[in-house]
């Protein structure tokens, strides 16, 4: 899948880009090379070239990429500084973690409200944002004029949600849950799948133990 003519794997690398750039613009550099570039993200410097001709051609001869000028290029092709809202579905401990991490700030990205179906938790708070009943979830997104949902639930109701938030307007979802979701093909869907990354570290390990055995 590609978005705006950049395959998706450029896309994941761009906000690594960025953050070195950054780096080396408060350092006081005012150029850095695809070299400098690869090691401090781990691409080869082809790949960081290929990348970066997506946004704005070849390095500069000689002296590569001037660093305050393209951290501004990436941040404008990103929307880095636009607000962009989102609402959460699934107001558990996973649900609670991503509500309240700063981190999303940087990027523009905004939780503004999150929903459950556990009456405990209904009409309760996470820091600062509130937490609704599932039901009110079409209406709000479409109402807020809301383009990105996030899922925290179990697979079980998954797809129920997803439905609800692209019938409301959504047109972006970060799932957490394991499930598929089936969602037309103007909604990206990315799926995280923590248990899946845990399998990846665990055979790692395993292997690890049988080479020292």
């Amino acid at each position: 899948m590609k978005s705006l003519g950049i395959p998706i794997p450029t896309l994941r690398r761009l906000p690594l880009y960025y953050q070195q750039l950054l780096q080396a613009h408060r350092n006081g550099e005012e150029y850095i090379s695809s070299v400098e570039l690869g090691k401090a993200t781990g691409s080869a410097p082809e790949q960081v070239r290929k990348d970066l001709s997506f946004l704005t051609g070849q390095g500069k001869s000689r002296v590569g990429y001037e660093t305050k000028k393209l951290a501004e290029i990436i941040e404008d092709y990103l929307g880095l500084m636009d607000d962009k809202e989102a609402v959460l579905v699934g107001a558990g401990n996973l649900g609670h973690a991503l509500a309240l991490y700063q981190g999303f700030a940087q990027y523009g990205f905004r939780i503004v409200v999150l929903f459950d179906n556990d009456p405990m938790k209904v009409n309760g708070k996470v820091g600062e944002l509130k937490v609704l009943p599932v039901e009110k979830l079409t209406n709000l997104v479409e109402r807020m004029g809301i383009r990105i949902g996030i899922i925290t639930t179990p697979p079980q109701p998954a797809q129920e949600i997803a439905e609800m938030m692209i019938a409301g307007g959504i047109k972006a979802i970060w799932n957490f849950s394991t499930a598929h979701l089936v969602v037309p093909e103007d909604v990206l869907v990315r799926n995280v799948d923590l248990s899946l990354e845990l399998a990846v570290i665990s055979h790692y390990i395993n292997g690890l133990s049988v080479r020292n055995s």
